[in-house]
C-alpha cells in the first residue's frame, strides 16, 4: 500500500481540484468502491493480489486525503478501462496464478497424502513390533517352559444332558489315548489309570501329580443326532495354565477322522518328534457307519463296566451286531476278542477250550484289516503264552510294543512272559514300565503277582495292600494278597481278603482253591473239606478249573490228588501251568520226577 497523498498545491488550486472531484463523484458514485474489499469483489480477485496490481501494474486506485491510513476508493469504471487494456497480460497472470494454486494446493495435498502415508506405516510399523514383540514374549515364555514329555488324557465329559450317551464320550476318550499313544516320544496314561477320574474332586495340579505326567487334556463330548461336537483343552499339569484349546464339530461317521484331528493337535502343540511310521498311523482314520460304530462302543462300554458273565455276553451281541453292519470295521473284531478272552479268565471260568479259538479268531481277523492294531497283538500274545507258545508269544508282544511304546497291557504281559521263563528281575523291570502308564490299574497286581512268583513276599504283600488301598473291592488283588500271606506262613491272616474275594467274584473256583489252602493251613480243616466239597459239586454241573483243585489239594497236603489234577492241568492247557517254574505253591514237589516231566512237556524244563 502506498504513503497517503499530502497535498502541497496553493488554496486556490485546492478549492479547483476539490470542485472537480465533486464532479467526478457525483458522475460515477455507483461506480465507487471505498475498500480494497471491494475493489477485490469487483474485480473477482483476492484483496492481496488487487493489492499488488495497484503497485505493479498501475491499477487505478485513490487514497482520501487526510483519511487514516489505508483508506482508498477506487472508481469502476477506471477499474474497467485498465482491465480493458492490460487484459491479456491479466489473463496470463490469471492461468499462472491458477496454476500456482493448484501447485500449491497439490503440494499441500501430496504432503498430506504423504502424512498419512507416514501415519499409516508408523501404525502398521508399531503394529508389527507389537505383534512381534507377543509372539517373541510367547516363544520366550514357551521355550523356557519345561519340555511337555508325559500327558494324561481325562475322561471327555458327557454335556449332552442324556447319561446314557456315556458310551460315547467314554469311546472317545479311549480312541485319543489310542491314537497319542503311539507316538514313542511322548509317555501316556493308559485309559484304566484316567478313569479313575471321571469326576474327579482334585485339582489339575493334584491329578498331574499323582499320574506323574507333565499336562492334562480335558474335553467334552456333546451329541446331537448324528452330529458329535468334542471340545479338548491342554493344560500345563505343575502351573494349571490351559495353553490351546479347540473345538470339533463333525458328522458321527466321520468320527474316527475327528479322533485323528485331535490327537494330531495335541501332539503339534507339545512338540513331540514323531516318525513317518508314526504319523501315518496317527492320521489313519476312515468313515464309519454310525449305527456301527456305537455299536462297537456300547461294545466297549459294557465290557469295560461288566464284572459279570451276562455283562460280558451282553457286549459281545454289540461286537457281533458292529461286525455283521460292516464286516471290514477292524476294531470290533478286537472288541470280540477282548470279549471272549475276559470269559476265559479264572473269576468268570469259561473253559479255555471254547473262548481261546474265539479270541484267536477274532484277533486275526482285525489284523488282517489292519495290521497295526495293537490291542489284537497283546490279545494274540496272551493266548499263545497260555498255549505255551513261548517265540510266538514273545513275537507279538514285542510288535506290539513296537507299535504302542505306552501300551501297559503290552508291558503287564511281557513281564508275566518273562516270569515264565524264570526271569524274575527282567519282569519286575518291564511290569515297572508298565505301572509308570498304568499307576492307578492292573500293573500293581502284577508286580505284586511277580514278586510273589520271585517269594520277594513281604514285597508283594505291601504292593498288594496299596491296591487296595485305592480300590478295597478289587478281587484280583484281593486273591493275589491271599496267595501270598499263604506263602509267608500268614494263612489266618489271608482267610478275610480271600473270603471277600470269594462274595465279589460271585465265588469264582479260582479264589475257592486258594481259600481252601489258607483255612487248611490256618487248622480249620473242617471249612476246608467243606469248601472242597462244593467246588467238586459245581465241577459235576459245569467247567471249573483245574488249577483250583491244584491249589486245593497241594494246600490240604494231598500231593498224589494234586498230580492228578496237574495231569489235568496240562491236558486242558490250565493257566496255573504257565508258572511251573516259579510258582512258590509247587516247591514241595519240584523235585518229584513226574513234575520235573511237566516243567519239560510245557516247553520250559
Amino acid at each position: 500500500m502506498g504513503e497517503p497523498f499530502l497535498g502541497t498545491q496553493p488554496a486556490n488550486n485546492r478549492t479547483q481540484q476539490a470542485d472537480k472531484g465533486t464532479h467526478q463523484a457525483d458522475q460515477v458514485s455507483e461506480s465507487r468502491l471505498d475498500s480494497w474489499k471491494e475493489i477485490a469483489a469487483y474485480l473477482k480477485r483476492d484483496v492481496t493480489t488487487v493489492q499488488r496490481w495497484e503497485k505493479r501494474e498501475g491499477m487505478p486506485v485513490h487514497r482520501h486525503v487526510h483519511d487514516k491510513r489505508g483508506s482508498v476508493y477506487a472508481l469502476g469504471s477506471e477499474l474497467d478501462a485498465w482491465q480493458q487494456s492490460r487484459g491479456v497480460r491479466l489473463e496470463q497472470e490469471k492461468a499462472a496464478e491458477a496454476g500456482s494454486a493448484a501447485a500449491t494446493e497439490g503440494r499441500r495435498g501430496q504432503r498430506g497424502v504423504r502424512f498419512r502415508w507416514i501415519v499409516l506405516a508408523l501404525v502398521a510399523a508399531t503394529c508389527v513390533l507389537a505383534v512381534a514383540y507377543i509372539v517373541w514374549r510367547g516363544r520366550a515364555k514357551e521355550a523356557s517352559q519345561p519340555k511337555i514329555r508325559s500327558l494324561a488324557v481325562l475322561p471327555l465329559k458327557n454335556l449332552s444332558g442324556d447319561p446314557s450317551q456315556d458310551y460315547l464320550a467314554d469311546g472317545m476318550t479311549d480312541a485319543i489315548i489310542g491314537r497319542l499313544a503311539g507316538i514313542h516320544d511322548l509317555r501316556v496314561i493308559s485309559y484304566t489309570s484316567v478313569m479313575r477320574f471321571k469326576n474327579p474332586q482334585m485339582s489339575v495340579p493334584e491329578i498331574s501329580r499323582t499320574l506323574g505326567v507333565d499336562a492334562i487334556v480335558e474335553g467334552s463330548v456333546i451329541r446331537e443326532g448324528d452330529r458329535i461336537r468334542v471340545t479338548a483343552q491342554l493344560i500345563r499339569g505343575a502351573t494349571d495354565e490351559h495353553f490351546w484349546s479347540e473345538t470339533y464339530d463333525r458328522e458321527l461317521q466321520d468320527a474316527l477322522a475327528m479322533q485323528s484331528e485331535i490327537a494330531q493337535a495335541i501332539a503339534e502343540k507339545v512338540q513331540v518328534t514323531i516318525t513317518g511310521e508314526e504319523h501315518q498311523r496317527l492320521t489313519a482314520a476312515r468313515p464309519v457307519a454310525p449305527e456301527v460304530y456305537e455299536n462297537y462302543l456300547k461294545g466297549q462300554f459294557v465290557l469295560d463296566q461288566g464284572n459279570t458273565k451276562a455283562e460280558i455276553e451282553e457286549s459281545i451281541g454289540y461286537f457281533e451286531e458292529a461286525i455283521r453292519r460292516d464286516p471290514t470295521f477292524a476294531s470290533s473284531y478286537v472288541g470280540l476278542a477282548s470279549a471272549y478272552s475276559a470269559l476265559g479268565e479264572v473269576f468268570i471260568g469259561a473253559p479255555p477250550a471254547e473262548t481261546r479259538p474265539k479270541v484267536v479268531s477274532a484277533a486275526k481277523k482285525a489284523l488282517e484289516l489292519d495290521p497295526n492294531l495293537v490291542e489284537a497283538h497283546v490279545l494274540l500274545a496272551t493266548v499263545e503264552l497260555e498255549q505255551w507258545h513261548w517265540a510266538d508269544a514273545e513275537a507279538e508282544y514285542r510288535r506290539a510294543l513296537e507299535l504302542n511304546p505306552n501300551d501297559a497291557d503290552a508291558y503287564s504281559g511281557y513281564s508275566l512272559w518273562l516270569l515264565c521263563q524264570g526271569r524274575t528281575d527282567e519282569a519286575l523291570d518291564w511290569a515297572e514300565r508298565g505301572r509308570v502308564l498304568d499307576p492307578l490299574a492292573v500293573s500293581g497286581e502284577y508286580i505284586g503277582w511277580i514278586l510273589f512268583q520271585s517269594h520277594r513276599y513281604d514285597e508283594a504283600i505291601h504292593e498288594l495292600r496299596s491296591v487296595l488301598a485305592v480300590n478295597p473291592n478289587d478281587a484280583g488283588a484281593l486273591w493275589f494278597l491271599g496267595f501270598t500271606l499263604c506263602a509267608n506262613n500268614q494263612s489266618k491272616d489271608a482267610i478275610p481278603p480271600l473270603e471277600k474275594a470269594l462274595s465279589i467274584s460271585n465265588r469264582s473256583p479260582g479264589v475257592m482253591g486258594v481259600l481252601i489252602r489258607a483255612y487248611a493251613h490256618a487248622g480249620r480243616r473242617d471249612d476246608a473239606l467243606r469248601l472242597l466239597a462244593e467246588l467238586k459239586e459245581r465241577n459235576k454241573k459245569g467247567y471249573v478249573p483245574s488249577g483250583a483243585f491244584v491249589n486245593a489239594y497241594l494246600g490240604l497236603g494231598d500231593n498224589e490228588e494234586a498230580f492228578v489234577w496237574l495231569e489235568q492241568a496240562y491236558k486242558e492247557q490250565s493257566n496255573i501251568l504257565e508258572f511251573v517254574k516259579v510258582h512258590p505253591y509247587f516247591d514241595p514237589i519240584r523235585n518229584d520226577p513226574r513234575f520235573v516231566d511237566l516243567v519239560h512237556r510245557v516247553g520250559l524244563g
